[in-house]
């Protein structure tokens, strides 16, 4: 990646190297501020240390997402992953443990650090010592399984293309067509299931002990922790699941038996689910070997919404905080990093040409604003938002942009049909985010169960929340290993719920912005420059909607979506 380090702010230290960075951290261990006003200087100068340490650490996945095949840049993540990061943890844990035992602590009154005294404390009840080799052990599996997602090339007609590449034709006019590069990518990917079992197995013990050793009965109370998931508990997961079934699947279910009725087929197989109804070509909004073009056009509906929106945006292109085409050799997905030194966020997905790249990099510009807006925010320790509100930034920013299509079609019949596209997948991520979450609370709360057992847990929740409609005969290879592709699994296992909690939330932003858009987006870029300062309510009452995702708020949002959808033509 070769950008710039952070030589403004810390030029002496390198983050590479522990017996730099080793003293300057032992400093706050060792310090004993004797006033509120000692310990405010403390937090922001253990802030602008930590920010400098994180940066480096966020370039170096960075790097390492993009280049998975360069041995160069995978030793110096691994660095990091090995060497540095291990090391960081416990030191923390003894600057945490000074700052809550200091007697001036309750004097800091500033914004947001009751929320960092809440989430330190939590970070001291569950740190274990021992538990700092096996997280790193999880780290370099998590590694490995990016290589062989990286790795994946796939045949087809002559040519070689990542999954990403190939997904252009999935909504090929012509049957023989998707069908054949549908099989081809899921062959190749199943030809990996066996080696990405091998380094789940591995990862799902390592997690088992890690909880165990912090004083947990499995890994799904560990995380309630970890993640500060002080509004909302498991239960309210397993109720949402309920009621997804109740009241999604009917209208998710309504969508493919139209699908197939308006089709014609006997069988609507997986490779007919994306396919224009009425033989349209497939919607191409720009060509993957353009991406200024790309980014050009999705300025444009930045700008279109909000020109300060536009303005973030012009930023990280202008610092070169883009990367966005597929390539072999590149970690599969998207996201967006945070840059802490510098202030700035970092964009990274997979490109080939289609309407939900749009989508994706309208969502990781909801992520990247939202960063933007709470970068002013001093105390890094409360810049940060809980991952539920988050994903209510990207979201929104997605339905928000909808009306906005036409930057990408030269015709209001191809827009509609990316707007429909875009409606009807919210019912598809409520849908998917009621199974991927519920694999892993049964993942987390079986410990030690088979491969049989995961597998036949895996199909129970399809046969909850995937299609009736679609038939799978003869495909049953790929369907119970489909879970392989979803990384959240390997990476953040658990970050998953934050998507539909986000989801309703973003339904109601969108809403309120279709009532009021000035008074809506306002509201919204209020509660993004709040960071982490406030508590997740508070957050999403700031943008304008209730923290709840049990049946009462799904019901109603549903009935609005579904309106909108037949409101829109087919």
């Amino acid at each position: 990646m070769n950008t710039p380090s952070n030589a403004a702010v810390l030029p002496e230290l390198d983050v590479a190297d522990w017996s730099q960075v080793q003293p300057r951290l032992q400093q706050f261990i060792d310090a004993t501020p004797d006033s509120a006003d000692a310990l405010r200087r403390w937090v922001s100068e253990l802030s602008r240390l930590s920010e400098v340490i994180y940066e480096f650490g966020s370039r170096k996945n960075i790097d390492n997402a993009c280049h998975t095949d360069d041995e160069a840049i995978e030793a110096a993540y691994l660095h990091w992953v090995r060497e540095i990061a291990p090391k960081l943890q416990p030191m923390f844990f003894e600057i945490q443990k000074n700052y809550l035992a200091n007697p001036h602590r309750d004097a800091l009154t500033d914004q947001g650090f009751d929320m960092m005294l809440r989430e330190w404390s939590a970070d001291v009840d569950i740190f274990r010592p021992e538990n700092v080799a096996l997280q790193t052990q999880i780290t370099e599996l998590v590694t490995q399984y990016d290589k062989l997602q990286g790795a994946m090339m796939i045949e087809f007609r002559g040519e070689t293309y990542t999954p990403q590449q190939i997904a252009r034709f999935y909504d090929d006019v012509d049957r023989d067509t998707r069908e054949q590069a549908w099989r081809a990518a899921a062959e190749r990917r199943y030809a990996d299931h066996e080696a990405v079992e091998d380094l789940f197995d591995p990862m799902l013990k390592l997690r088992q002990q890690v909880a165990e050793n912090a004083g947990f009965n499995d890994y799904r109370e560990y995380i309630w922790t970890s993640r500060y998931r002080f509004d909302y508990t498991p239960e309210d997961c397993l109720e949402f699941g309920k009621a997804v079934e109740r009241v999604c699947m009917p209208l998710a279910q309504q969508v493919d038996v139209d699908r197939k009725a308006a089709l014609g087929v006997d069988a609507l197989r997986p490779w007919d689910t994306s396919v224009d109804v009425h033989g349209r070509p497939p919607l191409r909004p720009f060509d993957p070997k353009n991406i200024d073009d790309f980014v050009a056009k999705t300025r444009v509906i930045f700008d279109r919404i909000d020109p300060r929106l536009a303005a973030g945006f012009d930023a990280l292109s202008e610092h070169g905080n883009l990367d966005l085409d597929s390539r072999k050799g590149k970690r599969p997905g998207g996201f967006q990093a945070s840059l802490e030194a510098t202030r700035q966020p970092f964009i990274f997905m997979n490109a080939a040409g289609l309407q939900r790249d749009v989508e994706t990099l309208i969502h990781e510009g909801g992520h990247a604003f939202h960063y933007q807006a709470a970068s002013t925010i001093d105390n890094l320790f409360t810049r940060h938002a809980p991952l539920e509100f988050c994903e209510v930034a990207s979201m929104s920013m997605e339905l928000l942009a909808m009306d906005h299509f036409d930057v990408f079609y030269d015709s209001p019949e191809n827009t509609a049909r990316a707007k429909r596209s875009k409606l009807e997948g919210v019912l598809h991520t409520l849908t998917w985010v009621a199974t991927i979450d519920g694999f892993q609370h049964w993942l987390y709360t079986h410990p030690g169960h088979t491969r049989d057992e995961r597998e036949a847990a895996w199909l129970d929740l399809l046969s909850r929340f995937g299609s009736d409609v679609v038939d799978w005969a003869g495909l049953e290879n790929f369907r119970r290993t489909m879970w392989h592709r979803q990384v959240h699994l390997f990476h953040v296992p658990f970050y998953y719920i934050e998507y539909a909690i986000a989801q309703l939330g973003a339904l109601g932003v969108w809403l309120n912005y279709r009532r009021d858009p000035k008074a809506a987006l306002a509201q919204l870029l209020d509660a993004f420059a709040l960071g982490g300062a406030a508590p997740l309510p508070t957050l999403f009452e700031t943008a304008g909607v209730n923290f709840d995702f049990s049946e009462k708020t799904i019901a109603p949002l549903v009935e609005n979506l579904q309106q909108e959808i037949e409101a829109l033509p087919v």
